[in-house]
């Protein structure tokens, strides 16, 4: 079901309940499992889901035992704590960000207060994308996806667990969306209507957010290394020979059809640029067209910098090709986003046409 990450939940699923998860001071020794993880009991969220995950992602917790208390005699006697205790001591693996006057961060840049999976990946995150994607921890690639995968994944789970709004205003937002990840899983609690609220059937639901959580973390690991990663080659190669293309180097060609739009405002800013580039050609893989593409003012924003012209919007085949002054034209979208045409050299001119026109 869960793919890699249904292979590791299944590395403990498959435990006794009293051996898994542990409430209050109830203890079980066991022969086959030599640490021991503490998270608070009750109502779970993500972060400790995604942290418990995480944690026995590591060759040094590996089928570690998830005892959920909040008892802090049994808390001290444990080899990792997160997300309860009122401590942050990552050189006891003690992952608490509640107490007063926390204020850590990832730092590479971030500034959002991390949560206990934000806290557990600073200290294993690299650790464990480089044994999932099979690479020495040195390797530049780890690094790289390490940054990644918290800005894409990490960084949202910290900031709504910590009450950090997504932007800065008190407007209400025009809809509301409760499909993220920290959402599904604070669904997967016990329904308070349940007149079953055992401590079985909390840790059970335990188990299923873990699983989630876990599956979806290893889901952004894989497609990091397996798509974000050769992309954001493709979109620098692009970018250094732009001027290749066009001297204006407001246009850039890409070798072939890749997900651009999650690389290029970086690139820009890590390569000082600016915001130069108007203009994405590229190979529609299916079809084997040409497309031109708007670039975008901002990172998830519609408006383009340049949208292709106001005549050419709406038009399709002949009647765009007679307006544009360009042969084998096969359509410009009614923003002016996007437009095709049926080979290079027409969609370069279209290109090259619309950084001229106002």
């Amino acid at each position: 079901m869960f793919g890699a990450a249904g292979r590791l939940c299944r590395s403990f699923t498959g435990l006794p309940k009293s051996n898994f998860f542990l409430n209050k001071s109830k203890f079980f020794s066991s022969a086959t499992v030599v640490k021991r993880v503490g998270t608070h009991n009750g109502k779970f969220h993500c972060d400790e889901a995604l942290a418990c995950f995480m944690i026995r992602c590591t060759d040094r917790f590996s089928g570690a035992q998830i005892i959920r208390t909040r008892d802090p005699e049994v808390l001290e006697t444990l080899d990792a704590v997160l997300d309860v205790g009122g401590i942050y001591d990552p050189t006891r693996d003690r992952y608490d960000h509640h107490q007063a006057g926390f204020e850590e961060i990832f730092s590479n840049g971030f500034r959002t207060k991390l949560s206990s999976a934000g806290l557990v990946y600073k200290h294993y995150g690299e650790d464990i994308i480089a044994k999932e994607i099979k690479l020495d921890c040195s390797h530049p690639n780890v690094k790289q996806l390490y940054i990644a995968i918290y800005k894409n994944f990490i960084e949202a789970i910290d900031a709504i667990d910590n009450g950090i709004r997504e932007y800065n205003t008190k407007k209400s937002p025009k809809y509301i969306n409760n499909t993220d990840l920290s959402s599904r899983v604070n669904r997967l609690n016990l329904n308070y209507l349940d007149t079953d609220q055992s401590i079985e059937r909390e840790n059970m639901a335990f188990q299923q957010a873990m699983a989630l959580s876990g599956s979806e973390l290893l889901e952004s690991i894989h497609f990091h290394a397996k798509s974000w990663l050769p992309a954001r080659s493709i979109v620098k190669d692009s970018i250094m020979a732009r001027k290749d293309v066009d001297s204006s180097g407001e246009i850039m060609v890409l070798s072939r059809s890749c997900p651009w739009k999650l690389h290029i405002f970086e690139l820009e800013e890590e390569m000082k640029i600016g915001s130069s580039i108007k203009y994405v050609i590229y190979q529609d893989d299916r079809s084997q067209k040409w497309r031109v593409q708007a670039v975008a003012v901002s990172p998830g924003k519609f408006e383009s910098r340049k949208p292709l012209p106001s005549s050419w919007r709406g038009l399709n085949d002949e009647e765009l090709s007679k307006v544009a002054g360009i042969s084998d034209c096969t359509f410009v979208h009614s923003s002016g986003f996007i437009g095709g045409n049926r080979n290079y050299e027409g969609v370069l001119s279209m290109a090259r046409t619309s950084l001229v026109t106002s």
